[in-house]
């Protein structure tokens, strides 16, 4: 009876094997093989500037191996800021309005955002913005608009910057699995919440100076658009004088207050449409979906490639959130062999991560200088492994919000003998040589394995000091006193040499045209990624992934301190990470 039932669930798991593959083939049939079905953009029309969907630098090109299908996605940030320069010269367009954004861009990326309405208001089209609740950065990208207003009971956040790390030492002793830790850099806090109770001095030092940073990168962009000066939005900050809508106003942060519904009247009122009627929207993601290619110059052989690492540093192939070497090595090897491409830009927002990972991809940019200019444009993040693969390029470009830097490495390792031992297991060995076993999770560390790995950490350090040395014409002891692990903010960076100038994509672009000796060109996006067809099914929704599991049984905010952790729990090996990922709301 055991044989039969075995093989009956044998049959039935082939079946069902078959059936979803069939419907599935048929499923992506459908979404590939059809028309793109395209949003038509009605005259005297808003876009509705709604950033829920959009999160990366770059949606991503995603090749399907197994099936021979390739998809492009058009929802990053990059095509939401092309599709609003595109708008500028829309007649179609009259304007945008920012309602309840909710975004979740980092800061350099609020800030290149906030510069491309800048520019987009120089076309003479209003920008108007609403929210129920302004969280602190959605009002800095907000403060841009023309007009901007706030609900009768909403609140409005501004009270300034502050930094928080989650610290596992105690976690570690209660529990008895404990990260042995072997570090090179004073500042190296990446390892620290496994360490220490709390900040360092040295931790604490550099995180006051990097938000600091920030902050005054704010408030001069806050400044200039509200008409306020930095210590009239210092006062405001420090006395929470905008926690009100009432105070809000009174301060100047806002120009009203007033329901959504009314906000919408202002609108038709500078659309010049009647007080009842509707108005043509169309959502930003379906107008940059739309006019994906409408900017690009079609007729020109010469192309800049912008070739996008975003996401922590691993080995594999990687994704639109992992930078790994599959991908990035074939993408610049692509470009430097396409003799159409005369530059290349890439485009960092990454924390770091692997250490060798880091380096392959390196020595492909330094194939690729010898052939064709390489421009680096940092996004959010562009530290420690972020900074290791830009360090070598022809110009580097940060946002003055960007967090660099941090040029230090580490190693954690787990170790579970106290909990081994707690429990009862015990483990015993046998080996031909002195060093054969090498290391044992159940046992504790010895100081000839500890010595050795510090040797392997030491000896990236120095690798990592010659890289950036080399790149950016400085001599080793010059960057190592910048170094130790020490984050900076783009404006910071910029005085001590790691970054060229403070500039976002389009400097980026135009350096690269120059140094290429070009003037007129269209860009290539690069990564594409391999990949098999479930994987898709995932990302449709068709099959849960465990991921979105995980999150839907956690809960939101425990799924985020889940993340972090397992970003934590990953750091095996030799690593280049900035210490911490700051979060500003």
């Amino acid at each position: 009876m055991r044989f039969l039932s075995n093989v009956l669930a044998t049959l039935v798991g082939l079946f069902l094997f078959f059936m979803i593959s069939f419907f599935g083939l048929i499923i992506i049939a459908a979404l590939f093989g059809g028309d793109e079905e395209t949003v038509a953009v009605e005259s005297n029309s808003v876009i509705e500037l709604d950033l829920s969907q959009v999160s990366l630098d770059y949606a991503g090109k995603i090749n399907f191996t197994d099936i021979g299908q390739y998809t492009e996605n058009h929802d990053g940030l990059m095509d939401i800021i092309h599709a609003l320069s595109y708008a500028k010269g829309d007649t179609d367009i009259k304007g945008i309005s920012i309602i309840n954004s909710n975004s979740a861009l980092g800061m350099a990326q609020t800030k290149a955002l906030r510069d491309a309405l800048t520019d987009f208001k120089k076309s003479g089209k209003f920008v108007y913005a609403y929210a129920d609740v302004y969280s602190q950065k959605d009002y800095y990208l907000a403060s841009v608009a023309d007009k901007v207003y706030i609900n009768p009971v909403g609140e409005l956040d501004f009270k300034g910057l502050s930094a928080e790390v989650m610290f596992f030492k105690n976690m570690q002793e209660k529990s008895g699995v404990k990260m042995e830790v072997i570090r090179h850099g004073k500042y190296k806090s990446a390892v620290e919440p496994f360490l220490e109770e709390k900040m360092s001095e040295a931790n604490r030092e550099q995180t006051n100076q990097l938000i600091q940073s920030l902050w005054t990168s704010m408030l001069k962009d806050i400044s200039a658009s509200r008409k306020l000066s930095i210590e009239q939005l210092n006062a405001i900050a420090d006395n929470l004088g905008a926690r009100t809508p009432e105070m809000a106003k009174a301060s100047r942060l806002i120009d009203g207050i007033t329901y959504e519904d009314h906000y919408h009247d202002v609108i038709r009122k500078a659309l010049d449409v009647e007080k009842d009627t509707g108005y043509n929207t169309v959502s930003i993601v379906d107008y940059a979906e739309a006019n994906a290619t409408a900017a690009m110059d079609l007729e020109s052989s010469d192309k800049i490639a912008v070739i996008y690492a975003q996401g922590e540093i691993a080995e594999g192939e990687g994704d639109v959130n992992i930078i790994g070497d599959g991908a990035m090595r074939r993408a610049i090897r692509a470009a430097r062999r396409d003799e159409d491409v005369k530059a290349i830009v890439l485009r960092v927002d990454s924390p770091g991560g692997n250490a060798l990972t880091s380096d392959l991809i390196w020595r492909e940019i330094e194939l690729t200088k010898k052939v064709k200019p390489v421009v680096v444009s940092m996004g959010n993040y562009a530290a420690s492994g972020g900074y290791y693969i830009a360090c070598n390029a022809n110009k580097i470009f940060a946002e003055e919000t960007t967090i660099t830097g941090s040029i230090g490495v580490f190693g954690v390792i787990p170790n579970f003998a106290e909990l081994s031992q707690r429990i009862g297991l015990t483990v015993d060995q046998v080996q031909t040589n002195a060093q054969a076993n090498g290391y044992s999770p159940f046992r504790p560390m010895d100081e000839s394995f500890r010595a050795v790995t510090q040797e392997g950490v030491e000896r990236v350090y120095a690798t990592f000091v010659k890289r950036v040395a080399d790149g950016r014409k400085l001599t080793p002891a010059q960057v190592d006193a910048i170094g130790q692990g020490r984050v900076w903010s783009g404006a910071d960076a910029t005085k001590i040499g790691l970054v060229d100038a403070i500039g976002g994509m389009e400097e980026a672009l135009a350096e690269a045209a120059k140094l290429a000796k070009i003037k007129k060109y269209r860009t290539q996006e690069f990564p594409e990624y391999e990949r098999e067809v479930f994987a898709f099914f995932e990302e449709m929704g068709l099959i849960q992934s465990r991921e979105s599991l995980l999150k839907e049984t956690m809960g939101a905010e425990n799924y985020a301190v889940f993340q972090r952790i397992q970003v934590l729990a990953r750091q095996r090996g030799v690593m280049a990470r900035v210490p911490y990922e700051l979060e500003i709301q």
